[in-house]
């Protein structure tokens, strides 16, 4: 089984994710668009990203002000802003310059032009790849995996979009050595946002994880 890292998305429950940190995941999202169903909420307590040690805190935001995305960094702690927008690279290196590691993620479909990551190159530390939605993910649909061959990046990318508890074999098959981590979201969910752990756990023995 390859290496590969875990970032489990649209967290906010407390309980949910005192369970889920046993698993040991390596990147924990929490969703600061308000359009999406797994939305933190206007009073998103600070105390619950808080009680992730040994992860990196992954805050999620699509077309958010540079000002908007800095303030809710600082305010709950987090390591690292996902940019699920047509964020521009002028803000993935300002956040980069304040300090704060940056995802970069793009919609893929047949129609999609690698060359665009250009530019993103130097200000993302990671790229992300999920199926294109107009709610900007958690589709729970994939994308044609295959275009992955087109990559020639060895910018370490993770691979999102409709990954269920049944996936964990079918990754292997991707071949990619850029690809970093997997993401996943509402293929684990019992209602949005709130997971399914045994699922999770099965998933993560399938990995070698536990």
């Amino acid at each position: 089984m390859i290496d590969l890292k875990i970032k489990v998305c649209g967290m906010r429950d407390k309980d949910n994710l005192l369970q889920l940190l046993e698993l040991k995941p390596d990147f924990v999202g929490f969703i600061f668009y308000s359009p999406s169903l797994r939305y933190v909420g206007d009073n998103f307590s600070v105390e619950i990203p808080n009680l992730v040690k040994n992860a990196k805190k992954v805050g999620v935001f699509v077309n958010s002000s540079t000002s908007e995305v800095l303030e809710k960094m600082k305010k709950y702690r987090l390591d690292i802003a996902q940019l699920h927008g047509n964020e521009t690279p002028e803000v993935c290196k300002t956040l980069q310059n304040e300090g704060f590691e940056v995802i970069k993620a793009f919609q893929a479909d047949e129609s999609f032009d690698f060359k665009i990551l250009e530019s993103y190159e130097t200000v993302s530390n990671y790229f992300l790849f999920d199926t294109k939605s107009v709610k900007y993910g958690g589709s729970g649909k994939k994308f044609d995996w295959s275009l992955l061959k087109k990559y020639d990046s060895e910018k370490p990318f993770i691979l999102s979009g409709g990954i269920g508890p049944d996936d964990a074999y079918a990754v292997e098959e991707i071949n990619i050595s850029s690809l970093y981590a997997l993401d996943i979201n509402s293929k684990f969910e019992i209602s949005p946002s709130l997971k399914n752990i045994e699922w999770l756990t099965q998933f993560f023995k399938k990995l070698g994880r536990l």
